[in-house]
């Protein structure tokens, strides 16, 4: 009785959740508006005013040199010189998913989702600036991939709770069995197993379909 009522608090929880992030839309949209802004598909569009008063604030190549702080200078060897590592991570999250998922019958995590680059669409930002953030969403774009990949293996191996707070827990995680619940474990485990062979079958129906 104790497990369903901590059960059914988790689904509130969740439920309440969800009304946040469609809150958040919301206020997403109404931020779009704010800034005159649209999305069309990948393409960021701003209305010409405010785009011909984006660039009138942008910064010059020369200008934008004199104002860096000498810190920025000595770091930068070590912030660009991740991108080694970063190229390799990525790499071998996408083989890894690519030959282990399929066996494993999990749903591979589409990659394109996780790498976002329109700040590079803002006129007010120069070349360089527009680098940084290139790189700096390529950085988050590799973790956050590598994160979901490693949530959807959690999932199919061990999806228990640990017994101390995660800071900033993956979207899996919430539903997991509890530290130290053995009840029914073996047969919730495979509830989880199936839960991701569900994801991927619900994706082959969905590719069937468009196909028809």
């Amino acid at each position: 009785m104790l497990q369903c009522a901590v059960n059914e608090k988790i689904k509130q929880i969740l439920a309440q959740i969800n009304h946040l992030e469609d809150e958040l839309l919301e206020s997403v949209k109404k931020q779009q508006e704010k800034f005159y802004y649209q999305i069309d598909g990948k393409r960021i569009k701003f209305e010409k005013e405010i785009q011909d008063a984006h660039k009138k604030v942008r910064t010059g190549i020369i200008r934008w040199f004199t104002k860096v702080q000498p810190q920025n200078y000595l770091t930068a060897p070590l912030i660009y010189g991740l991108f080694i590592p970063l190229l390799v991570i990525d790499i071998s999250v996408t083989i890894y998913q690519s030959i282990c998922f399929p066996i494993y019958r999990i749903k591979k995590a589409k990659r394109s989702n996780y790498f976002l680059y329109d700040h590079s669409q803002l006129a007010y930002l120069n070349v360089i600036e527009r680098f940084h953030c290139v790189y700096c969403s390529y950085a988050n774009g590799v973790f956050a991939y590598g994160r979901d990949v490693a949530a959807r293996t959690e999932q199919y191996f061990c999806p228990i709770k640990h017994a101390h707070k995660i800071t900033e827990a993956h979207s899996r995680y919430h539903r997991y069995i509890d530290y130290g619940d053995t009840e029914n474990l073996e047969h919730r485990l495979q509830g989880f197993r199936n839960e991701l062979k569900e994801e991927l079958e619900n994706v082959n129906v969905s590719e069937t379909t468009k196909d028809n």
